[in-house]
């Protein structure tokens, strides 16, 4: 056994031990969970987890963020494997925060020392030199590091597009709802209670910061989430409107209805540009694949005159 193998089979040994020690300490806040449990049940607690745990809705709620290795987060490794702009995508994501940045952590650290290993296994040869292994090293290290952000991005990327296409029906029903007679408030509850069947993510959104707003949260404070989290203008946009309503009072109807009609000329702006580019492409496309056709086609006969004439000045 070389040096190689050596160092493959330590980092491999490496990796196997972190997922050991993750294995254990989640074990161990299932035992603290279960435990905590036990006793509320046993003082007849009426708190919301206590009750799922007791009905068995909720398998795995010794995962709830209060009670997960969080503190991991804070320390100079978390910040370095989950930065700020990580966690900005985790919520674009709509996933549990705390759960999902964990899980960010750990697949970090497994991908990162378990990736070069396997490059190493696969391509990796007997007697090769030090810079091809570093090289093989260095690719399963970055890819391993940066996969996940890849897949956060790609899933962060469809929900923005959702988004986008939800904004149109969401202001239509806040005017639809207006017409009838109902307060901002009103409108918006039903919005959140009624209609997340059709508005999935802003309906989600929705009820997040309605509750907030409940609890004695400002208007602003409460939809700041909304405004800045999924990087849309025309929803930043409408709630600000939202928010000035709220605050100065006043007729909502017909600043939707302008804020519906600017709405649906950009999308048709959007439209018109992306059938333009479709327009080149397919140009490309008909030029490569039909021009060929064309050619033998329109000139087919004539290269066969030519080939008879040829061969019979030949005879």
């Amino acid at each position: 056994m070389n040096a190689q193998h050596i160092t493959i089979l330590a980092l491999f040994l490496l990796a196997l031990a972190l997922l050991l020690v993750a294995a254990l300490l989640f074990r161990q806040q299932a035992s603290r969970s279960q435990s905590a449990h036990t006793i509320e049940r046993a003082l007849g607690a009426q708190a919301a987890p206590a009750a799922d745990a007791g009905d068995g809705t909720d398998d795995l709620a010794f995962l709830r963020d209060d009670q997960l290795p969080g503190h991991w987060l804070n320390t100079g490794l978390g910040r370095a494997l989950v930065a700020e702009e990580d966690r900005k995508l985790i919520a674009q994501c709509g996933f549990p925060s705390v759960k999902a940045q964990l899980l960010l952590l750990v697949s970090r650290m497994v991908l990162a020392i378990g990736l070069p290993l396997l490059a190493q296994v696969i391509f990796g040869k007997e007697g090769q030199s030090a810079a091809r292994a570093y090289l093989i090293y260095g690719m399963g290290f970055g890819i391993g590091f940066m996969l996940p952000k890849w897949i956060l991005s790609n899933l962060a990327g469809k929900r923005r597009d959702k988004v986008a296409q939800e904004l149109p029906l969401f202001v239509d029903l806040i005017g639809l709802l207006q017409s009838v007679g109902l307060s901002l408030d009103q409108s918006l509850q039903v919005i959140a209670n009624e209609f997340q069947h059709v508005l999935p993510i802003i309906g989600t959104e929705l009820d997040d910061a309605n509750r907030q707003y409940t609890q004695g949260r400002t208007r602003e404070h409460a939809f700041r989430r909304i405004a800045h989290l999924h990087g849309n203008q025309n929803l930043a946009d409408l709630v600000a409107l939202l928010i000035q309503v709220d605050r100065h009072g006043g007729a909502v109807q017909e600043p939707i209805r302008q804020f519906s009609e600017r709405l649906r000329l950009q999308r048709k702006m959007e439209m018109k540009a992306r059938i333009g580019k479709i327009t080149v492409k397919m140009t490309v496309v008909m030029v490569a694949t039909l021009l060929p056709a064309l050619v033998l086609v329109a000139a087919g006969p004539g290269f066969l005159a030519i080939g008879h004439a040829v061969s019979g000045m030949g005879r």
